[in-house]
Parts: C-alpha cells; sequence; structure tokens
C-alpha cells in the first residue's frame, strides 16, 4: 500500500468495515478481458482466514468465467460522505473505507453447501439465521466461496471540524 497514513490492518479494524459492507465487487476474467460485477455477500473469518461466500444462478457470464479461471480481486467499502471546501474542485474529495484483496473461488459440491453458504450470506445481510431452502430452490442456485489469500484495509477520514464550528 503506498499510502501508509491511510492503511488498516488487525482483524480489530478489518472487521468492523467488512460488517458495514453489504456489496462486494468481485472482479474476474471473461472473453479475454476484465469483467467485474457488485455481489451480495457474506464471510466468514475463523483460524482459516477471511472467506467471502456469494451466490448466483447456474449459468451466465459469470460463472463461465469463474470456472475457466477462478482467481479473483475483490473490492468492498463503505461511502463516508464528500469532504472539501471551497470553488476549487481539486479540494474535494470523499471520504471511505475499504478492503480489497485476492483469491480463488470454489464452488459448492451438494446441498449441504450450499445451506452453509446461505447461511452466511443470510446472516450477514439480515442478522438473523433460521433459514430455510428447498432442495428445489438450491437445484438452480449456484453458491460459491473466495478464500482471501490477501487482503488490505483502507481509510479516508473526513477533516475534523475547524475550531469553532
Amino acid at each position: 500500500m503506498r499510502r501508509k497514513d491511510r492503511e488498516v490492518s488487525g482483524r480489530e479494524n478489518i472487521e468492523p468495515i467488512l460488517q458495514r459492507c453489504r456489496v462486494c465487487r468481485l472482479a474476474m476474467q471473461a472473453d479475454g478481458g476484465p469483467y467485474v460485477i457488485p455481489l451480495n455477500f457474506g464471510y466468514t473469518w475463523d483460524e482459516d482466514g477471511l472467506t467471502l461466500y456469494f451466490h448466483s444462478g447456474l449459468k451466465g457470464k459469470k460463472i463461465d468465467a469463474l470456472r475457466a479461471d477462478p482467481r479473483v480481486c475483490f473490492e468492498m467499502d463503505t461511502e463516508d460522505g464528500l469532504i472539501g471546501e471551497g470553488d476549487l474542485a481539486c479540494r474535494y474529495s470523499f471520504a471511505f473505507t475499504s478492503v480489497v484483496g485476492y483469491g480463488s473461488v470454489e464452488f459448492a459440491q451438494d446441498n449441504e453447501q450450499k445451506r452453509r453458504g446461505f447461511d452466511i450470506i443470510m446472516q450477514h445481510q439480515t442478522g438473523r439465521g433460521g433459514w430455510r431452502y428447498t432442495d428445489a430452490a438450491l437445484s438452480v442456485a449456484e453458491v460459491f466461496w473466495v478464500h482471501a489469500d490477501s487482503f488490505e484495509g483502507s481509510r479516508k477520514l473526513p477533516k475534523p471540524p475547524k475550531q469553532g464550528e
């Protein structure tokens, strides 16, 4: 990371970013070029590291691309507001927090793995468990995950208010 002043490290600082994010952008190679898509996700972070879970239909450009080359880059971020003042455009920016990383996709091999993946996604997205999934619904869904080989957090904070504001 070039800007060490923006680096976010340590699970205690990165996990709150993951908790706030609801969409993860997954980048892959498709049809000879880069292809990026936003996906809802869930995650686990345990002794094996950070793993992101996703779901999809069984067919399409994304699935074809991931089966051809499972290597991906992922990005998620929070929008923390416009920062800047005055009439000079280059004095403006946007505050954010983000996580960017790399890994490889693995696909669920059976309905038990699909249910587990959906449970992780739904827990993250809704904050609750206890979901049910019929075999019929699972038969038309793909569940896959990315074990993060590497990742880093970044943050651009809003400037504190000036004295007297």
